[in-house]
């Protein structure tokens, strides 16, 4: 028995440490159970032949990636988590954070059952004096207040605000239809705009697709990264990690990398050219790109198309009025007349401070190194010019001819599902169909006096709405998923608002926003509770995963699905109906995993007991491909069955063309809007085109909060494991570190590990120097990690806030939060 351990504990080791490192962050499987110590591998596969010993498929929940995970749990305590061998994401591997379930289960400061406030003052500095209630209390509480608001009138002054939804067990079965039949145009306000909203919508304005891109990197031989930190913090992180060791060791050639940021991470300092570039000015550099491809004659001529004559008319400065025949893109030499005609890099250099030969060397590189991929997030978008920048990036990868090619980038197909226990349009009352609420506009995005018509969700606008009355003020909220007292820009202003309002939030932790609420609905943790997952896109044919409870819950806690479940049950009218229908999330799982009996999975998943025992089910491969510019189906064997044009409109260029639209049909729909209230230039406003940024502030130096490894979208913010590991990257054990060049330093008067003191017209925080030549000397770059007056014994007073020095400016056309915006001043504290 003793060597079978042994075998079993290598061969476990030899699993989990399969993947390799990259610059300095290794994927690594681990578990704990006390905090700040972790359970030894020996200790975790000693107990999988020890018969106490169970094993739940799950999904971790420190990110978005929806990684499967294997969770341990002996005589009823989870003691170790490991990458799932069996799930796509996973392959049996996991990030830094995965271990971090078991400190997030285990945490001593979580909520431990339903509680009221009965202190009416609100604040920073007032004690909630919470007393605990009954969940039947808790949930009638809430749906008194629906049902009473809806009575007179006013059920659009309920708001239910999240941030990250999983599947249909939390918003699309339980969620979603709340908003209709209740009704109300406020429930389902998602944090999008505060996460990458301008990523979606540049896709698109371009290609028709209103979502994430997924890629094929393993098979591509170059990549070009803007503003996507894709070794600490771009989704899915940990199989960024597997990709990046199989990319750059065994695959030959190695995929050749440029990465873009404003200062050196870890993703720049692994790459084959690190471009540090001005914030912002990320779409100068694609456009002189873009340019350098043209007037060298390196587009993809089979999926572009060519001059009539065959001869290239591209030359810089001049206009081009020679026939040129698209095939697969519109309006390519329009958007070089008006704007890549004069768009070099020379001029780039000027905007970007990049050297016009490295844009040359890496126009040429990405052009001629295919299959190639540009892809970019937040760091790019995150501006007044988001949009645009975005939409110049993602033109590059129509220029080589990467979309749907393999090595290039597609968008995810959705999962087999059954249908839910209910359909929500067989509940609704005359109330739903015609009541006020029909007439009223949402509070995030109408309360500007003209809207922002492009905007999917404007959580950050809320407050100043609501403060203003513009359009009404809210009376109740409730809070899912979300921190936003934390997390929105120029957070105070939600302090205000909920001073005013009833507020309910259902976080496991005693986090800013739940010390402001009036009743608190805690929901059980990832380890403990039922759901769903469809995967985000990663690499594009369809995934679910299934989160199964390792333990019943530690405390009086319920999974937030059957929370709004028990809380329809309870409304008025035949929406309590439609609850009773659902039953529970459990119901709903197995309602969904009827889908699979007739598409089983790849892995055999063809059942609810199936899908609870593999914890995945996936169907490959993609449907669809471009080859050379032609589009071919998946007919069961390969892509054999040619596609026509319409076919191409339909399923994968989504455009009015049904074609990758340089000049935009999308954005030309609201083309008086566009040009009256965001004042664009009427010649070009629907091209990808240069536009200065609206910086934020009168200070002389660019402030970007960046995000490392460890931050887990700030659930680890009260694990003293997860501030551990952090310490190395981010800084001191009270303190970030902010990153400021030494001509900074030396023009201001401090040295390294000197207190600093940074303004924004909103206030101002402190921060520890590290002063480094790895930032632009025109750049502070302070992590966006601690800093909270809440959440638990060991976040707070740790660091400082640096949303309450970011303005709340957000893009005109996307509705995105321009978090990198900010310009600052910095003085010695």
């Amino acid at each position: 028995m003793e060597l079978l351990k042994k075998l079993i504990s290598r061969r476990r080791f030899l699993q989990v440490s399969g993947a390799g490192t990259a610059a300095g962050a290794a994927v690594v499987g681990s578990g704990g159970l006390g905090i700040g110590q972790l359970s030894t591998l020996k200790e975790a596969t000693a107990a999988t032949v020890d018969s106490n010993t169970v094993v739940n498929k799950s999904i971790c929940a420190q990110c978005p990636a929806r990684c499967g995970i294997d969770v341990y749990t002996t005589n009823g305590k989870v003691h170790a988590i490991y990458g799932n061998a069996g799930h796509p994401i996973a392959n049996g591997k996991g990030c830094p954070k995965m271990h971090l379930g078991t400190y997030i289960l285990y945490d001593p400061d979580r909520f431990k059952g339903p509680m009221k406030r009965t202190n009416p003052k609100k604040g920073r500095d007032e004690d909630p004096k919470f007393v605990p209630i009954t969940w039947d209390e808790a949930w009638q509480t809430v749906a008194d207040r629906m049902n009473t608001l809806r009575d007179k009138g006013e059920s659009h002054r309920f708001g239910l605000f999240f941030g990250r939804g999983w599947g249909a067990t939390d918003v699309g079965v339980t969620l979603a239809p709340m908003a209709k039949l209740y009704g109300s145009p406020n429930i389902g306000i998602g944090h999008s705009s505060m996460c990458s909203d301008g990523s979606v919508l540049a896709k698109q304005c371009t290609d028709g697709n209103a979502s994430y891109s997924s890629y094929d990197y393993r098979n591509a031989n170059y990549l070009l990264m803007f503003g996507a930190n894709f070794l600490e913090s771009f989704r899915p992180y940990n199989n960024n990690l597997q990709v990046w060791g199989y990319i750059r060791g065994e695959k030959a050639p190695k995929t050749r990398v440029t990465a873009v940021d404003v200062h050196m991470n870890q993703t720049l300092s692994a790459s084959d050219r690190a471009l540090i570039i001005k914030p912002g000015t990320d779409g100068a550099l694609a456009l002189a790109i873009a340019h350098v491809i043209l007037t060298e004659g390196l587009w993809d001529r089979n999926f572009v198309g060519n001059f009539a004559d065959g001869q290239n008319h591209f030359k810089a400065g001049e206009p081009v009025d020679t026939a040129f025949n698209e095939k697969w893109t519109q309006g390519l030499t329009e958007w070089w007349n008006v704007e890549l005609k004069d768009r070099t890099p020379k001029w780039a250099e000027g905007v970007t401070t990049i050297p016009a030969d490295l844009i040359v060397k890496t126009a040429r590189e990405f052009a001629t190194t295919k299959p190639a991929i540009a892809l970019f997030e937040r760091g790019a978008h995150n501006h007044s010019n988001g949009v645009l920048n975005g939409m110049a990036i993602h033109s590059l990868n129509a220029l080589v001819g990467s979309l749907f090619a393999e090595g290039g980038l597609a968008y995810q197909m959705g999962p087999a599902y059954g249908p839910a226990p209910a359909n929500p349009d067989d509940h609704l009352d005359d109330y739903a169909k015609n009541g006020p609420h029909k007439d009223v506009p949402r509070i995030d995005l109408k309360g500007h006096e003209d809207g922002y018509l492009f905007a999917k969700n404007m959580l950050q606008e809320v407050p100043k709405n609501h403060l203003a009355s513009k359009p009404y003020k809210m009376d109740t909220v409730m809070f899912y998923m979300t921190n936003p007292v934390f997390s929105s820009p120029d957070a105070t202003a939600w302090e205000k608002m909920l001073a005013e309002v009833f507020v309910i939030d259902t976080s496991p932790f005693p986090g800013e926003t739940a010390m402001m609420a009036d009743l608190i609905l805690p929901d059980s943790t990832y380890l403990e509770r039922w759901q769903d997952a469809p995967t985000y896109p990663f690499q594009g044919w369809p995934l679910a995963q299934i989160r199964t409870p390792a333990i019943k819950p530690l405390y009086d806690t319920q999974t937030f699905g059957n929370t709004l479940i028990e809380i329809g049950k309870r409304l008025k009218g035949p929406a309590s109906e439609y609850y009773a229908k659902l039953e529970n999330v459990e119901n709903i799982l197995r309602h969904l995993a009827k889908g699979f009996e007739t598409t089983p999975g790849d892995n055999g998943v063809n059942s609810f007991e199936s899908w609870v025992e593999k914890g995945v089910w996936y169907k490959k491969p993609y449907h669809w491909r471009q080859v050379r510019g032609e589009f071919f189906e998946w007919d069961g064997q390969g892509w054999n069955k040619p596609m026509s044009a319409e076919d191409v409109k339909k399923k994968l260029l989504k455009t009015e063309s049904g074609r990758f639209e340089f000049k935009s049909s999308y954005l030309d729909s609201k083309r008086d809007w566009v040009l009256e209230k965001t004042g664009r230039d009427p010649a070009k406003f629907n091209f990808p085109h240069w536009e200065e940024p609206r910086y934020t502030g009168s200070g002389d130096l660019h402030f970007v909060t960046s995000k490392n490894a460890m931050h887990a979208e700030g659930r680890s913010a009260n694990l003293p494991n997860a501030i551990a590991l952090m310490q190395p990257t981010a800084g001191g054990r009270r303190q970030v570190c902010a990153e400021v060049h030494p001509s900074v330093a030396k023009a201001k008067g401090f040295k390294d590990g000197d207190l600093i003191r940074i303004k924004s017209t909103l206030g101002e925080i402190t921060a520890v120097a590290r002063v480094t030549e790895l930032t632009r000397p025109d750049t502070i770059v302070l992590p966006f990690e601690h800093g909270h007056w809440a959440h638990g014994r060991w976040a707070k007073g740790r660091g400082s806030h640096v949303d309450s020095i970011i303005d709340n400016q957000s893009d005109r056309i996307s509705g995105m939060a321009n978090y990198y915006t900010g310009k600052v001043t910095v003085e010695k504290a």
